[in-house]
């Protein structure tokens, strides 16, 4: 027994030293794997964003989506991390998906308030307030587009006005104008379908209202002479005289043509009243690239 015990008194110290060598033998292979991975995630991160970057041109956005959440999500404070959101809004724009477009702009804007292309997350939250605009409303009759629900035309105009107020020498400024210009348009066309709803039934004090609306609140568009013209017809079946008389001397001052106007009225194109001619495409231009 004691020649058993002095032999493990030897091995032991070498048994413990071994495993020992062990042990730092596995953990500088496991730096040393670690150092192996590094570059393989880097190289990810870039091909991912490659990637979104090739689908985007291409125009396929469901794609790009894709490839932007999965570089969101892998890499959220990565080298392209908040190109990747700016994206994101982009593509969420042009694949239809408005309300995960006006999150993801609400998200970048409470992120990077300081960011040099801010503008940008505005803009186009505003755009994607309200995109039944051109390619939707031509496919139907003029009042139908004047008989939809048009919260989100106003939701849509206050962003814009707001994106204006904050940037008014933004890039997108003057896109953003046209636009205003077309919801603000059909905003007063709607007020006046009410207005007219209103007189055909005989609740002329609310149709005065509504057309008081759109010369307070929405003047100088299309719809001002028949804004005019409705509030004739209240006072005339209130048995306003003055009023009825004022007002008919307002609209004969400044539209002395209105009659004619209103025949040619019905035969111009809708959109055209309503744009202008100034609404252009209804695309929105890509994210700005930042240095």
């Amino acid at each position: 027994m004691r020649t058993q015990d002095k032999f493990y008194s030897q091995i032991s110290p070498l048994f413990t030293n071994s495993l020992k060598a062990l042990a730092v033998l596995f953990l500088v292979i496991a730096c040393s794997s670690n150092d192996e991975e590094a570059p393989d995630e880097r190289l990810m991160e870039k091909e991912l964003y490659d990637s979104a970057q090739s689908r985007l041109k291409a125009g396929n956005y469901e794609s790009a989506i894709f490839s932007l959440e999965a570089l969101e999500r892998r890499f959220p404070f990565g080298r392209y991390a908040e190109q990747a959101q700016a994206e994101l809004i982009y593509a969420y724009y042009m694949n239809y998906n408005f309300e995960q477009a006006i999150s993801a702009a609400d998200r970048f804007i409470s992120l990077h308030p300081r960011h040099p292309h801010i503008d940008y997350a505005y803009y186009l939250k505003g755009l994607a307030g309200f995109r039944d605009d051109v390619n939707f409303f031509s496919r139907f009759i003029e009042d139908n587009a004047s008989m939809k629900d048009v919260s989100q035309a106003q939701s849509s105009f206050e962003d814009l006005s707001e994106f204006l107020d904050r940037f008014p020498n933004s890039v997108y400024a003057p896109h953003a104008k046209q636009r205003l210009i077309f919801l603000r348009n059909l905003l007063a066309k709607h007020e006046i379908y009410v207005s007219n709803f209103y007189i055909d039934r005989g609740a002329y004090i609310a149709a005065a209202a509504r057309a008081r609306y759109v010369i307070e609140h929405l003047p100088n568009t299309p719809q001002t002479p028949y804004a005019l013209s409705n509030l004739i017809t209240c006072y005339e079946n209130l048995g306003y005289e003055d009023l009825k008389q004022e007002t008919f001397t307002i609209l004969e001052m400044n539209y002395p043509d209105f009659a004619e106007m209103e025949d040619y009225e019905r035969k111009r194109s809708w959109l055209n009243r309503l744009s202008l001619g100034l609404l252009g495409t209804d695309e929105a231009p890509a994210p700005p690239i930042s240095n």
